[in-house]
């Protein structure tokens, strides 16, 4: 892509990017080398472009699709612009023919050529977006699980790519990370994905705790849903837990950075219990002091 092309299409890339403020965690802190940031700012900024797609929160006027080749009234369609995405992320690994499209993706192509990423973890995240339009309800946690081997792992298995440290075990320890986080999010962001016609709480555990559906639609949630929430939030930090030693088995920078992570996981956890475990009037969002404090822990290895 030219130089030029990037500045036209700056601004939604640009949107997205900017949306990494809002995580729970710092995704490309300042400490870290330069080459690791510009790496996980452009793993997050196909993860976030992704997640839009699939959410339907793609930056009005339809840049994004036109970007991807889609024009009228099949840019309304996520699948059909998931498609797109996919085809656009094979021109990052493909040798001959044109490169990306979209700026989002095209920022991967270096990034995937210095490290030797796959292009599983990638197209891993484009299915979770695509069970996202066709599955709104979970069964069981394994099940609920099983989705987040899609929508979340990926991305710890792109970061240990990205930082040469990539083994079997240090794979099982980020996916406990992972997923916990993907829990935490879904718990904080209850009501926003019920707009959405999606409930990421396990049917099993609603009727095990007497929730019905149209709890989740009140302004603050009954007793028995800040109970389900107070189980779903005990699991996540058992997750958080399992994980934690991942931090201990990297040095220097990574594990500063990792700590952010998990840390990032437990402070969200704190503002879930700090506000009574009701979710329902808007996420729970943690103090940065609490943040810091939480990180300083996960990097003594304390739980």
């Amino acid at each position: 892509m030219t130089a030029p092309g990037r500045a036209q299409h700056g601004a939604p890339a640009r949107a997205t990017l900017d949306k990494a403020a809002a995580e729970n965690f710092p995704v490309a802190p300042f400490f870290v080398p330069r080459a690791w940031r510009r790496g996980l700012m452009a793993v997050y900024g196909y993860a976030r472009l992704v997640d839009d797609i699939g959410d339907g929160d793609l930056t009005p006027g339809g840049a994004d699709a036109r970007l991807l080749g889609v024009e009228g009234s099949a840019a309304e369609d996520r699948l059909t612009l998931l498609d797109a995405l996919e085809a656009d992320l094979s021109r990052v690994f493909a040798t001959t023919g044109p490169g990306p499209a979209h700026p989002l993706v095209a920022a991967l192509r270096p990034v995937v050529r210095a490290q030797g990423l796959t292009p599983e973890p990638f197209r891993a995240l484009i299915q979770a977006n695509r069970q996202d339009q066709l599955v709104t309800r979970y069964e069981t946690w394994d099940d609920l699980a099983a989705y987040c081997e899609l929508s979340a792992n990926p991305v710890g298995h792109l970061v240990l790519g990205l930082t040469g440290t990539l083994t079997p075990e240090r794979v099982r320890r980020s996916d406990a990370v992972c997923t916990g986080l993907q829990i935490v999010e879904h718990l904080q962001d209850v009501a926003e994905d019920l707009g959405r016609n999606r409930i990421y709480l396990p049917a099993e555990d609603l009727k095990r705790f007497r929730v019905e559906e149209s709890d989740l639609a009140a302004p603050t949630a009954s007793a028995s849903l800040r109970a389900l929430v107070a189980y779903e939030a005990s699991r996540a930090g058992e997750l958080l837990a399992e994980g934690g030693p991942l931090i201990a088995s990297v040095h220097g920078r990574l594990r500063l950075l990792l700590a952010g992570f998990v840390g990032g996981g437990r402070a969200a956890l704190a503002a879930v219990t700090d506000a009574g475990y009701d979710v329902l009037p808007g996420p729970p969002r943690p103090t940065k002091p609490r943040l810091l404090r939480e990180v300083g822990a996960a990097l003594r290895g304390e739980r």
